[in-house]
């Protein structure tokens, strides 16, 4: 059955490529909702602020993610065992940023503003990396 509601951004895929967007979705949103306690294991949370934290994440992961993880209970939980499976997917767009840097050519774009949109992306991404690299030393 479909969700009924409206998500606030794009589930987690089963395969789990977009799985770095998806993080940093559900991180934010649940700082705003104030239940970023939920996922953090040197916090104790609420038993309501838990139940709230388990209905946004179950709601915004696939139908097949869901079933796998029927009987997890507790967000932080169904937090690390997502991190477990996805989180390798961190470096993997080193490689991919790396390779649009290098081949990035103003003629490949019919306008500078296009050229400019692909710059910022790729240097977002190498950036993004950069972090990532730095938190995991």
């Amino acid at each position: 059955m479909a969700n009924l509601a409206k998500l606030e951004f794009v589930a987690l895929d089963v395969s789990g490529n977009n799985y770095l967007s998806w993080v940093l979705d559900a991180e934010l949103h649940l700082s705003a909702n104030g239940l970023k306690d939920t996922i953090d294991p040197e916090k104790i949370p609420t038993v309501e602020q838990n139940a709230k934290a388990i209905i946004f994440l179950r709601h915004h992961i696939h139908e097949d993610l869901k079933s796998e993880y029927l009987t997890i209970k507790n967000p932080l939980t169904l937090w690390n065992n997502l991190k477990d499976r996805f989180d390798h997917q961190k470096l993997v767009p080193l490689p991919s940023a790396r390779y649009d840097w290098i081949n990035l050519r103003l003629q490949d774009f019919k306008s500078v503003a296009e050229y400019n949109s692909a710059l910022f992306k790729i240097s977002s991404k190498l950036i993004y990396v950069v972090k990532i690299l730095l938190i995991l030393k």
